[in-house]
């Protein structure tokens, strides 16, 4: 039998994160008939403390890959909250937005970060389109920001 979601997530070493408080006005997660739109998630590590700095600068490619892999991470956190199981959701498609000096064309690279991510831990179900650009600055200084939409697909 095929490992679920929660076993793939142990078996990686990570545990879900706790869902962040809102930065503004708005949800964290909206479920709008079977689609559920996550709003943006920036990196924040376990102590609450922000992944900040330009990439391509301050950031090395790789370091923002793993700044991307928690996002996906917390997207994970997200969708359990919003759903309760993970196994019931089909990533649909990511925004992915780098925080990049201009010369910076390596996106795709870093937001792989989260994809492969999801992808390990949902399996085919985390398979999905994408766009990654880059930006002249996102919140607080983070280095990326990662919002989804997913299909939450019927109880068995």
């Amino acid at each position: 039998m095929a490992m679920d979601a929660y076993e793939r997530l142990s078996a990686l070493g990570l545990t879900l994160p706790k869902t962040p408080k809102a930065a503004g006005n708005y949800i964290p997660a909206k479920l709008c008939g079977e689609m559920l739109y996550l709003a943006g998630q920036g990196p924040q590590r376990p102590d609450g403390s922000w992944c900040v700095g330009k990439v391509g600068k301050d950031v090395s490619l790789e370091e923002a890959y793993q700044h991307a892999r928690l996002v996906g991470l917390q997207l994970l956190g997200v969708i359990h909250d919003a759903v309760g199981d993970l196994n019931r959701v089909e990533v649909i498609k990511l925004l992915g937005m780098v925080n990049a000096v201009p010369e910076f064309a390596d996106h795709p690279k870093v937001i792989n970060g989260a994809s492969d991510l999801l992808i390990e831990v949902l399996g085919e179900a985390g398979r999905h389109a994408r766009s990654a650009v880059g930006m002249g600055s996102l919140p607080n200084g983070i280095t990326v920001e990662i919002e989804a939409i997913l299909r939450v697909l019927p109880r068995d």
